[in-house]
């Protein structure tokens, strides 16, 4: 995956059809989750459509999160989440606000609020893992 600051930066200049389609490209390039682990304990609660989120922690201690969703777009959301995240220390993703990483994408007025809605379920449980491994 890239940064998302670059994301972000060529977001800014599409107009929302494109955006749209940028988020579904984003979704189809996350590393895929076996199907074994979407599980009803990797289920994020409160999403309109099914996402799953798996941590593991690395050697060195970064986290790396698997995760998926039967929809194109929330999988390109999961997408941008995961590029906040992604391969990090424990501490440094409890540091980080990622809600504010996403604020420029301004997500809640760019789609339904149905597609949104399961954002703050995500990024709350990617914080009680950084927590939890902190």
């Amino acid at each position: 995956m890239t940064d998302l600051a670059d994301v972000r930066d060529e977001y800014e200049f599409l107009d929302a059809d494109d955006r749209y389609r940028m988020l579904i490209d984003l979704g189809r390039a996350l590393e895929p989750m076996p199907d074994a682990l979407k599980t009803d304990a990797t289920l994020v609660r409160g999403c309109s459509a099914s996402v799953w989120v798996y941590p593991t922690r690395r050697d060195d201690g970064v986290l790396h999160f698997l995760a998926d969703s039967n929809a194109a777009i929330t999988k390109g959301i999961i997408a941008l989440v995961l590029l906040a995240v992604q391969d990090r220390p424990p501490a440094t993703i409890a540091a980080t606000d990622i809600a504010d990483e996403l604020a420029p994408f301004d997500l809640k007025n760019q789609l339904s609020s149905n597609r949104t809605q399961g954002i703050p379920n995500m990024i709350a449980l990617i914080r009680e893992t950084a927590a939890r491994y902190g």
